[in-house]
């Protein structure tokens, strides 16, 4: 299991999300009630990135341990492709809400799990045309 390389992009992708809990992905002024309040954005700072993060953390957990149903592990990596660009595109509107922002050095984690999926979707398909056409020799 630890030696498939899809496993390592998982784990990778597990990693980058939880850190996304702890470090902020822009920092910057917003406008509330007449005054600027300094505010950084992070996956726990709105409740759409919350449950998004955490369900990336717990969809990419959970395609680490699928490995003997490939099918299954292509459909949820997939989802998790899907979900991290979601968390993209939340992250992309409440950049909108700060009237100044500068990113920060961690913006590259939410691109990193969305990477990380894509590659281990990569390397599941890979293994799976593997098997196929070891079974088309039998």
């Amino acid at each position: 299991m630890i030696q498939r390389q899809q496993t390592l992009w998982l784990l990778l992708a597990t990693v980058c999300a939880i850190l996304s809990f702890q470090f902020p992905f822009l920092t910057g002024t917003k406008l509330i009630n007449n005054q600027s309040v300094a505010e950084d954005l992070d996956a726990a700072s709105n409740f759409f990135l919350l449950i998004m993060t955490g369900a990336s953390v717990i969809f990419s957990v959970v395609t680490i341990f699928m490995f003997r149903d490939r099918k299954l592990q292509m459909r949820l990596c997939l989802s998790g492709i899907i979900l991290s660009a979601g968390i993209l595109a939340v992250y992309i509107t409440q950049m909108q809400k700060f009237e100044k922002s500068t990113l920060a050095l961690y913006c590259i984690l939410p691109l990193a799990v969305f990477l990380s999926y894509f590659m281990a979707f990569r390397g599941i398909r890979k293994d799976e045309k593997l098997v196929k056409s070891l079974d088309k020799l039998r």
